[in-house]
């Protein structure tokens, strides 16, 4: 009944069985270049944005770059970056002309990786929700996958700090209603938490892909799966922000709710 009452704020299983690129250690490189790419799509984030590239450089100083990319957010936070940039050579900065959505900051991100020699791709929100640390559980399964995902909701268990009980409910509704009507093995299809081999990218048709939010997830995940790559999850603690604002929106909720149904029929029509 408390657990009813109050926010939702379930501790981590142990990950202590997970393979883990340390903290303040060099990630791989290729040929003297960093080998990951970290997107972070921002609207206006400029309480959080400083703080969290600062903080995965600290954590990882060399192998990686961060590429923020802004949808003309009016409280200034592209020039925070631009004033970061001085002091890290490996940010970069994408700025667009109005808010276009998550799903084509990313895409962005996406086509910005392959032009580059990026081995991995990261997908990352700007709020902290996302843990930075993490970042390097993420990168250790990719030594046996192609698409490591960070999930809330491994192996029954619930691993999300300070959200309310409804919103909890709805991702936690989405994802079970996904892997029913997909078939996708995957717990936490929705998370926004992940990690991507660059191959995976590649073979995807990106100009395909048209969907937001919730449903942009689902789908990268729904077309890796389809490919036959190897996907893994890696359990995460998820923390609501503490400031700023959600993006999420009735508009991202519907969306995913059909979805799922037009990637089921696409694939079963061999139109995917």
């Amino acid at each position: 009944m408390l657990f009813l009452l109050s926010a939702i704020k379930i501790m981590p299983e142990s990950t202590s069985q997970l393979p883990v690129t340390a903290g303040n250690e060099p990630l791989p490189q290729a040929n003297g270049t960093p080998s990951v790419l970290v997107i972070i799509p921002t609207y206006n984030e400029s309480e959080n944005i400083s703080r969290v590239i600062e903080r995965v450089f600290s954590l990882y100083p060399s192998g990686l770059d961060i590429l923020v990319i802004d949808d003309h957010s009016p409280d200034g936070t592209a020039k925070n970056v631009k004033e970061l940039q001085p002091h890290y050579p490996g940010l970069h900065l994408l700025e667009r002309n109005s808010k276009q959505g998550l799903g084509t900051a990313y895409l962005a991100g996406f086509r910005y990786a392959l032009q580059g020699s990026f081995r991995f791709v990261i997908e990352m929100d700007a709020d902290f929700s996302h843990d930075p640390e993490m970042i390097g559980s993420l990168l250790g399964a990719m030594e046996s996958a192609d698409l490591a995902i960070g999930s809330r909701y491994m192996n029954n268990t619930v691993n999300v700090v300070n959200w309310p009980l409804g919103r909890l409910m709805l991702s936690k509704l989405a994802s079970l209603y996904t892997r029913l009507i997909t078939g996708m093995p995957v717990s936490d299809p929705t998370s926004g938490f992940k990690c991507f081999r660059r191959i995976v990218l590649e073979s995807l048709d990106l100009r395909r892909i048209n969907s937001q939010g919730y449903s942009f997830q689902i789908e990268m995940n729904f077309r890796a799966w389809k490919k036959g790559f190897v996907i893994r999850e890696v359990s995460i603690v998820f923390t609501d922000r503490t400031v700023g604002r959600s993006k999420m929106t009735r508009k991202n909720i519907r969306e995913a709710v059909w979805i799922v149904w037009w990637l089921k029929i696409k694939s079963m029509a061999g139109l995917l």
